[in-house]
């Protein structure tokens, strides 16, 4: 159960956006399994002068650049996470958004750092989820 902020620049239109949030989903869902209906994002336009980044930080060439957050369970291997990366560049590619200017970050937590509603910890009950090492 990924949790994914999207952060960019509101100068990108309303069909963009949701265009980048279906991208990012696709590729969790083919780089590590997750189920399709498991999608939670919350994407915010910024004025541009309010995504602060260093041009070409470690030789990426940047200019309007895309954060993406995602907050899942631990438990995947490295080649997992590393195609993960590279489905999201390619499939945010595919709308108009420059590859240099995606910008990811994994934060992983556990099984019970997750209530899906209703005060429950509903990932402790299932005791795995896709993709990770539990299944």
């Amino acid at each position: 159960m990924p949790l994914v902020r999207i952060d960019l620049a509101s100068t990108r239109p309303p069909a963009m956006r949701r265009a980048i949030a279906d991208g990012v989903h696709r590729a969790l869902v083919d780089a590590i399994g997750i189920p399709a209906e498991d999608r939670f994002q919350i994407v915010t336009p910024h004025a541009p002068d309010e995504l602060i980044f260093h041009p070409d930080y470690l030789d990426v060439a940047r200019e309007d650049i895309v954060y993406v957050q995602i907050t899942l369970v631990t438990g995947r291997r490295r080649e997992l996470k590393l195609d993960l990366y590279r489905r999201i560049a390619a499939n945010l590619t595919e709308v108009g958004v420059r590859a240099g200017d995606v910008f990811v970050t994994l934060t992983e937590n556990a099984l019970d750092s997750w209530s899906a509603g209703n005060g429950q910890a509903q990932l402790v009950d299932l005791q795995s989820v896709a993709g990770t090492g539990d299944q």
